[in-house]
């Protein structure tokens, strides 16, 4: 079996599940996937409840897939699974090539400086040229349209044993007219997964005719629809100030001219308070309305969090028409779907997928697709 490792900041999950489906779309080929999300193991789908699980569980669903007919395994690859050696770097798992999405602010809680972060990343890439059981050089895609993507592709260019190639989100072999994922991010992503589907032996025409099959999912910019809502809603995962950033300008790009962009978001709890203050600042930048929540507030007090992220709101060159405090993670959604307008997009951040909000070391059932569907003017 084939492995595949995607790392980055933002847009590991996507990329790895869409450059399954590419090889998925290959005759004779069959990949199955780990992603923050979800696994895949050929045969059925299930939550790991990591990002990258712990090497017993690893090899547990690696069994899984060689049972089940998997000639390939991509998988996200988190800088704490690096750091940890969590996969088994060329013990248990070999990487055949990798990929790289971007790197920003985030986990500086466990890596403390930018600089220790980008070098467990990179460390990345010399463990896949080290450990490549082919005999050639590993090939390793890297996205230069994503932060800190020209200086990841200038050192792996210097490391002996790995084919690093730079990778745009506008890649001239193919054709992306028909994307249904919206944004320059998702572009990235998707080209990403495709140049290294592409040196991974799937045919070009087996990707091309994938890309405009690809869907949203997953909390990815996902439209919940809600007859009781006049705005357009999507429920997105970003949770870093780029991410915020890249999904907030993507909905810019289909807000109407006479509409509001507003964004209802927070802070998770215990982790990297550093990015709080920017996060509000990328917020108050680019959105019209905000309204300021509870994530997963985790052992923290709520209003800890909430009074950073608002220090940066406060701090923004351009503060948004509306400011809202609601730390009741379902009260400020509700206020954004009562008071937008039909011309309005209301994006809902953080959380994404999860189905849990975690309070005082209690995960109580919370899902914000479910709270939109659940509004209505009566509430």
């Amino acid at each position: 079996m084939h492995f595949w490792g995607i790392t980055g900041t933002n847009g590991k999950t996507t990329t790895a599940w869409v450059f399954a489906e590419f090889v998925n779309a290959a005759v004779g080929r069959k990949c199955g996937y780990i992603t923050t999300v979800e696994a895949f193991d050929g045969a059925r789908h299930f939550y790991t409840g990591y990002t990258t699980p712990p090497l017993a569980q690893l090899k547990e669903i690696y069994a899984a897939m060689e049972a089940n007919g998997c000639t390939d395994c991509v998988m996200e690859v988190s800088s704490h699974a690096i750091h940890q050696n969590r996969v088994g770097f060329g013990e248990v798992t070999s990487f055949s090539g990798g990929a790289f999405t971007n790197i920003s602010e985030d986990h500086l809680d466990y890596h403390k400086t930018m600089e220790e972060y980008f070098r467990v990343k990179l460390s990345f890439a010399e463990q896949i040229a080290r450990g490549n059981p082919s005999g050639r050089k590993a090939p390793f895609a890297v996205c230069i349209d994503g932060e800190g993507g020209e200086r990841m592709y200038e050192a792996c260019r210097g490391i002996p044993g790995l084919d690093a190639f730079p990778v745009t989100a506008k890649p001239p072999a193919f054709d992306f007219s028909g994307l249904q994922l919206v944004g320059d991010y998702n572009k990235s992503n998707v080209a990403l997964a495709a140049a290294l589907a592409l040196v991974a032996g799937v045919p070009y025409d087996a990707i091309q005719r994938t890309i405009p099959l690809l869907r949203p999912r997953w909390g990815r910019l996902e439209l919940v629809e809600n007859p009781s809502v006049k705005a357009k809603v999507y429920v997105d995962f970003a949770h870093t100030p780029d991410g915020l950033e890249k999904v907030l300008s993507a909905a810019r790009g289909f807000t109407p001219h006479d509409g509001r962009l507003w964004v209802v978001f927070g802070a998770g709890g215990d982790r990297d308070p550093m990015k709080r203050p920017l996060m509000g600042e990328a917020c108050a930048r680019l959105a019209d309305s905000l309204v300021v929540t509870s994530d997963n507030p985790r052992s923290e007090d709520p209003a800890t969090i909430i009074d950073a992220i608002v220090a940066g709101v406060d701090r923004a060159a351009a503060r948004p028409r509306l400011v809202r405090i609601e730390p009741d993670r379902r009260e400020a959604i509700f206020f954004a779907l009562a008071n937008a307008a039909s011309s309005d997009v209301v994006i809902i951040a953080g959380k994404g997928h999860e189905t849990t909000q975690e309070i005082k070391g209690v995960k109580h059932p919370f899902d914000d697709r479910e709270v939109v569907k659940s509004f209505s003017h009566m509430v």
